[in-house]
């Protein structure tokens, strides 16, 4: 099964271009959705309780994501420490969703593929591309929330210049009114990656 990533930065409209791949039988393999389920998966929950206590889950059952958002965002030790358990156990999921799969090739959707050295695992990268007063706009509209909240999520990535060197195919999405040409460029990568032998 060819593995594929696509990635962007932060408002550049990766989860319409996979909605648009979906819609051509391409199967979407959302990480950030996945990794959120695995946290109620009964090894990762153990260590969860036990590094952070019993009350990172509310009496529900369910995640503290705010608790959780500020000791992460706070403390790089803790940050590094939920990774290096969710990434592994993501990345496997991710492998054996990814063999059950009966089309030409699959795709990974992360924002951080890079930023998490995880290029390994794929055949090629396909960036979404948008400049960033448009990335910037979008998020501030999508989040209702201001310009310097936005600009602190966009210094945790890799800049889309750097991006743009690391990544083998790249998809512009500046116009959220251009679906046409969007659909586009979808094609001619799907194209390419039914043929291409990785």
């Amino acid at each position: 099964m060819k593995k594929i990533c696509i990635t962007g930065n932060i408002g550049s409209g990766k989860s319409w271009v996979c909605a648009l791949f979906e819609s051509k039988g391409i199967p979407v393999f959302y990480s950030d959705n996945e990794a959120k389920r695995l946290y109620y998966r009964d090894d990762i929950k153990k260590v969860m309780t036990e590094r952070f206590g019993n009350d990172i889950y509310q009496n529900n059952g369910s995640l503290d994501k705010a608790k959780l958002s500020r000791i992460i965002f706070s403390n790089p030790e803790a940050r590094d420490f939920v990774e290096q358990h969710l990434y592994p156990a993501l990345n496997q999921y991710f492998l054996e969703w990814a063999e059950q799969q009966e089309t030409p090739y699959v795709l990974y959707e992360t924002a951080l593929v890079f930023e998490k050295h995880l290029e390994h695992l794929f055949g090629a990268i396909i960036l979404v591309s948008a400049s960033e007063s448009t990335r910037l706009h979008r998020v501030m509209l999508r989040d209702h929330c201001d310009e310097a909240t936005v600009r602190r999520r966009m210094a945790a990535q890799w800049s889309e210049s750097e991006k743009r060197k690391h990544s083998d195919f790249i998809i512009i999405h500046e116009n959220d009114e251009e679906d046409d040409y969007l659909l586009e460029q979808i094609v001619k990568i799907d194209s390419c990656i039914r043929f291409l032998d990785f």
